[in-house]
């Protein structure tokens, strides 16, 4: 390690302090039986507590966003019990860990709900493509229900309720999901959100739900304890660009900083084969956002140190190589070899491909 790094030095992210610079990407494992945390999910954390911060798997703040077999969700009481496990592990180990709160929206289908549930997007277009239900196998996206006015409001309020428990559950922060096509990055997008009332149309009613969002998450639980994902320029889910992206993410890089929110976390999967996102719209978020800007995306160790030294952004998140280097922090400081995931194991039950790296 050079005398030099960046990367395994301490620092802060507003009121938490962090061991090193690295943060663990959330990753959907699909572990979570009966949609509820549980002990093998607390030892998978547990064992990668290495990381400055972890930001946990997609986690629904609602029966509704439930959109994958077995994600957790925190919407009451057995949901806080089960996270504390895991938030107890993590910090026993000098962790530090954010749940994200992921409403799935349209991205969903009616066999991985619970009874009563309902498939519900800003506009009643149905994602392209299907996905895995454990009861059917795989089966085509629904056409979902357009939310009426007081069902964007009963979302925004459940936002804000999963941020309070998530602190009960002993979280030290909340990341809000608005990317990769879930349902806050389904009001920004014009392909998935056809409204004309204020939630729709102009930038700034595109924005309007996760604003909303955050100031309600802030209310409860402090904005210095809340993050916000975005992935401008991304394809996933059917979302596609439009000509005011860039002024789409400036102006909510605007409000977020108003709510004074502690970082945002801007995806680019140019890596893995998605669209290149626009240097643009990140040097416009880096520039107008005054939290701190976690950068994502494909980052090995030199990308990272030297990314970090340019000021492109002030902590970096590595995914999949956590999946399967549990001791990654330890790995890249020595300059050991990082083990390759299993992808068949990746969104499997049990153990196998999950705690047993």
């Amino acid at each position: 390690m050079s005398t030099t790094s960046i990367l395994f030095q301490n620092t802060t992210l507003g009121p938490t302090e962090l061991q090193n610079h690295i943060v663990m990407a959330p990753l959907t494992r699909s572990r979570a039986i009966g949609n509820t945390p549980n002990a093998l999910m607390a030892t998978y954390y547990g064992q990668r507590a290495g990381a400055g911060l972890i930001i946990t798997e997609g986690t629904s703040p609602s029966p509704n966003g439930l959109g994958y077999a077995r994600i957790p969700g925190l919407f009451h009481e057995d949901h806080v019990r089960g996270w504390r496990l895991t938030t107890e592990a993590v910090h026993a180990k000098g962790g530090k860990i954010f749940v994200q709160l992921m409403h799935t929206g349209r991205v969903t289908h009616a066999a991985n709900l619970p009874q009563g549930a309902k498939v519900m997007a800003p506009s009643a277009l149905a994602a392209p493509g299907q996905m895995w239900t454990d009861a059917n196998g795989m089966e085509s996206f629904p056409v979902p229900h357009e939310m009426t006015e007081a069902q964007i409001l009963e979302a925004i309020a459940e936002y804000a309720s999963a941020a309070r428990l998530a602190r009960q559950a002993g979280f030290d922060g909340v990341e809000l999901h608005g990317a990769n096509g879930y349902l806050i990055d389904q009001f920004f997008n014009t392909a998935t959100n056809q409204r004309k009332d204020k939630w729709g149309g102009s930038v700034e009613n595109r924005i309007r739900f996760a604003v909303e969002i955050a100031k309600a998450a802030a209310n409860e639980i402090g904005a210095d304890r809340i993050g916000m994902r975005v992935s401008p320029y991304g394809v996933f889910n059917g979302t596609v660009a439009d000509p005011a992206m860039d002024d789409l993410y400036s102006a909510l890089a605007h409000e977020l900083t108003n709510i004074g929110l502690v970082y945002m976390h801007v995806v680019d999967h140019s890596s893995m084969g998605a669209p290149m996102v626009s240097p643009t719209v990140k040097a416009q978020i880096r520039d107008i956002f005054k939290g701190k800007y976690i950068l994502s995306g494909g980052y090995t160790l030199a990308r990272a140190e030297a990314d970090l030294a340019a000021h492109k952004g002030d902590l970096v998140a590595f995914g999949r190589q956590f999946i399967s280097n549990p001791d990654l922090v330890q790995k890249l400081k020595a300059g050991t070899a990082l083990k390759t995931p299993d992808d068949k194991t990746f969104y499997t039950p049990g153990e196998k491909g999950y705690t047993d790296y």
